[in-house]
């Protein structure tokens, strides 16, 4: 029997395309909301496509505000993959940030080969980003997260994402913006203890800020039955997080990367 090729999942916190520029985030305006992003969007494109990934997932990404010139950004880098997208506000369903301008098309999203077989939102309770997405392969299922700056909200959403990992019949993934800037690598072990999730950056390296990093935000977090077999983190200066690449294969046993 030949060996089951490994899936390349690439994670990154694109910054609405913003670069390294002014503040974007909120409260609005912010001084960079209005800049057009598309030549930054340009260069993301054409690094995500050097990675060959299989599965992208994208935090704050722009869903077609002013700011992106009305382009989806998400629905742009996968045409230039070949993959289809998955993309949602990453606020809650009656949240009133829906119905800001700008702040109601910042989203994160899904980019997958055909070969997915659904993708669900769901919302955590808590926090003012809620979002979870629930892309679901043949052998395992991947969620991304975006999650919340204050730490008592954020608690809540890992005992939420807690109970998704038990709830599963397949080997999970999460992966996204765990935004620890309080509670750091504590909390994330305490996390992966409660859940039996490992983490797939072994080596512990800081993801945020690009420029020089020395905070570990941005995670791929894996369980039994996945077999990590690379991870990296190229050091592109796009946005303010560096991105996240892991290749995986769905097996009996969990490894560390190498």
């Amino acid at each position: 029997m030949e060996p089951v090729s490994a899936t390349r999942l690439l994670l990154y916190n694109i910054r609405y395309g913003m670069g390294l520029g002014p503040g974007v985030h909120w409260p609005l305006p912010g001084v960079g909301s209005m800049a057009d992003s598309r030549g930054i969007l340009r260069h993301i494109t054409n690094f995500i496509k050097g990675q060959n990934p299989d599965i992208v997932g994208l935090v704050e990404v722009d869903g077609g505000s002013i700011r992106s010139r009305r382009v989806n950004q998400a629905d742009t880098i996968a045409r230039a993959l070949g993959h289809y997208s998955v993309y949602q506000c990453k606020y809650g369903e009656s949240s009133l940030n829906q119905f800001l301008p700008i702040v109601r098309k910042q989203g994160n999203a899904f980019l997958a080969a055909p070969h997915v077989h659904g993708a669900r939102f769901h919302y955590f309770d808590k926090g003012i980003k809620r979002l979870i997405i629930e892309l679901e392969l043949a052998d395992c299922a991947i969620f991304l997260v975006h999650l919340s700056l204050r730490y008592g909200h954020r608690q809540d959403q890992l005992h939420a994402l807690r109970d998704f990992v038990g709830a599963s019949t397949k080997p999970v993934l999460i992966a996204g913006d765990f935004n620890t800037l309080r509670g750091g690598k504590d909390e994330i072990r305490q996390f992966m203890k409660a859940s039996g999730l490992r983490n797939a950056n072994v080596r512990g390296l800081p993801s945020y800020p690009s420029p020089s990093p020395r905070k570990e935000l941005d995670f791929v977090l894996y369980g039994d039955g996945i077999d990590v077999t690379g991870f990296f983190m190229p050091g592109v200066q796009y946005s303010d997080h560096l991105p996240l690449v892991c290749d995986f294969r769905v097996g009996r046993t969990s490894l560390e990367a190498a």
